[in-house]
């Protein structure tokens, strides 16, 4: 039996496409031979980002998940127009702090942007998924969600909704051949790393490349990953090569939860 990684003829919207992981799997998913749709809120990024993908049928959508109207009416838009085979729910974490300082409003802010929205995109793309006997939803989340990481309260408590949201679809969704899977990246070279790591710095008193070291020390690969690396497991969860996986929070990570 060959192991199938194509995507060729099946249809993909990636939300947080424009930059970092969302970007790469974007780019993976193109590789594979998927048409892409790629969402966000700047639209000159979408713009580049669609263009610097390989292959056609390539589009984005202007939406801002802090706006659930607009995710609705996006989603709506997106269906119409055919059926979504590949969904990637991939939202920027919420600002860092301890739980125990964060207004309440914080909390049902984040809840909103990473699960509700979630939710409209999955409800808009589940009857194409059906018809099409091929679904694939895939939440990119973060290893919060097995230990919570000091700093980020709001963050790890949505992450941890999320996560069993994800789960949850997982055992409702199976017996129409569409698999849902948690995505958990550790330490990845993106933007938002880099802010947390100068926000950390900042309140320690010492440079970014310090903390950036101190988390290095903390992964048993020794590095931080690119988000290309975490792309690559995207593509395997959404291809047919992952169709029996299914309900799993998967740590991409370099060892560190392992490590504990």
């Amino acid at each position: 039996m060959s192991i199938d990684f194509s995507l060729i003829g099946r249809a993909a919207v990636v939300s947080g496409g424009t930059r970092g992981i969302g970007r790469a799997t974007a780019q993976a998913f193109a590789e594979a031979g998927a048409a892409v749709t790629v969402t966000g809120r700047d639209p000159e990024r979408l713009a580049e980002t669609v263009a610097s993908l390989p292959g056609s049928g390539h589009e984005s959508l202007l939406a801002d998940t802090t706006d659930l109207d607009a995710v609705r009416s996006m989603a709506a838009e997106r269906a119409a127009r055919g059926p979504v085979h590949i969904l990637v729910n991939n939202t920027g974490g919420p600002p860092a702090g301890p739980a125990s300082a964060a207004e309440p409003e914080a909390f049902t802010e984040a809840f909103a942007m990473h699960l509700a929205a979630s939710q409209l995109m999955v409800q808009a793309f589940l009857p194409g998924m059906k018809d099409a006997g091929y679904g694939r939803i895939i939440n990119i989340i973060s290893t919060s969600v097995v230990t919570p990481i000091p700093g980020l309260g709001v963050s790890n408590t949505i992450r941890g909704a999320v996560a069993n949201w994800g789960r949850t679809l997982a055992v409702e969704l199976g017996a129409f051949a569409i698999t849902v899977n948690n995505l958990l990246p550790g330490f990845t070279g993106t933007d938002r790393l880099s802010t947390l790591f100068e926000g950390k710095a900042k309140k320690l008193g010492c440079s970014p490349e310090e903390v950036r070291e101190q988390a290095i020390r903390s992964i048993p690969a020794g590095r931080i990953a690119d988000p290309e690396e975490l792309a690559s497991v995207a593509l395997f969860l959404a291809s047919p090569a992952g169709s029996y996986v299914n309900g799993v929070n998967l740590p991409v990570d370099g060892g560190r939860v392992a490590k504990g």
